[in-house]
């Protein structure tokens, strides 16, 4: 089996100060997370910002420092949200591509978050894909619901994206698939050949589908956005959470990826390579109203 790429989600945009003590909000912290994380045994981290009173943010100057904190400290695959936070627009969501990470999510779809409509149309997906393109950035398809699987391939057919592409199947958000392996199993199912996938569970399923994806040959994420507990009653670190699943992966037979080992299972270019690269200059685009999402 292949080593196993391990992705914290250490950050989110749901979740405060006042839950937890763990969650990293400035940009040093976050680079402290990294090395905390990497020497647990991940591979991958999935990077929101937050201003220094836990609200959310886009500002490109904030992620810009988050990534220079990461990179100072770790190698780790650096990904960026493109989702943000409800609410934001479709150019809040985009804006920190400029700077260049390696990967970049993209949710595939419209979803019922809890109480609040997470909007992902066709023209907002292909808005962001273009970002993407435009800056070198490969992107982590997020599938809530099955449609979104749909979604992505009628993207492939518009010549937006290629397959194959990494695929996080995310179960259990209030509004979306439930976190059963059930669905995990229709969900890999339903991926184009040759697509690499990983599970994200929400809250306490984040642990049996993590050792469901590990014995089934996938990849799995991690952390508080989307679990805050190691145990009920009993609050998390991030690194705890990766230290944990790594330890399990190491007596299934799959011991952690390095960084550099999951930058070849995705396809992705060393990093010595692309940190030596220049950032392209940003192209000059017509002024539009902005639409709230």
């Amino acid at each position: 089996m292949q080593p196993l790429i391990i992705t914290v989600a250490a950050v989110g945009a749901e979740l405060t100060p006042e839950q937890t003590p763990h969650l990293p909000l400035t940009p040093e912290a976050l680079g402290e997370t990294a090395a905390r994380c990497q020497a647990a045994g991940a591979s991958i981290i999935h990077v929101h910002c937050r201003n220094d009173d836990g609200t959310n943010t886009s500002a490109v100057a904030r992620f810009k420092a988050a990534l220079a904190a990461i990179r100072a400290r770790s190698d780790l695959i650096v990904q960026f949200t493109t989702g943000g936070a409800v609410g934001m627009t479709p150019q809040e969501r985009a804006g920190p591509l400029r700077l260049r990470p390696e990967m970049a999510t993209l949710t595939c779809g419209s979803v019922n978050f809890g109480d609040e409509i997470f909007e992902n149309s066709f023209p907002i997906m292909r808005e962001i894909l273009a970002a993407m393109r435009r800056y070198d950035v490969v992107p982590e398809l997020e599938i809530f619901d099955a449609g979104h699987i749909a979604n992505a391939r009628r993207l492939e057919s518009e010549g937006l994206l290629q397959f194959p592409r990494h695929f996080d199947l995310v179960l259990g958000v209030p509004g979306a698939l439930d976190a059963n392996v059930r669905n995990l199993v229709n969900l890999i199912d339903a991926l184009p050949p040759d697509c690499t996938w990983s599970v994200a569970g929400i809250g306490r399923q984040q642990l049996p589908m993590a050792v469901s994806a590990i014995a089934m040959g996938g990849h799995v994420r991690v952390g508080i956005e989307d679990n805050i507990y190691y145990a009920k009653g009993r609050l998390a670190s991030n690194d705890e959470l990766v230290a944990r699943v790594a330890r399990i992966a190491v007596e299934m037979g799959r011991p952690p990826a390095t960084p550099d080992q999951a930058r070849e299972l995705l396809g992705l270019p060393a990093r010595t390579a692309r940190d030596q690269e220049s950032p392209p200059p940003p192209r000059k685009r017509k002024r539009s109203n902005p639409r709230r999402v």
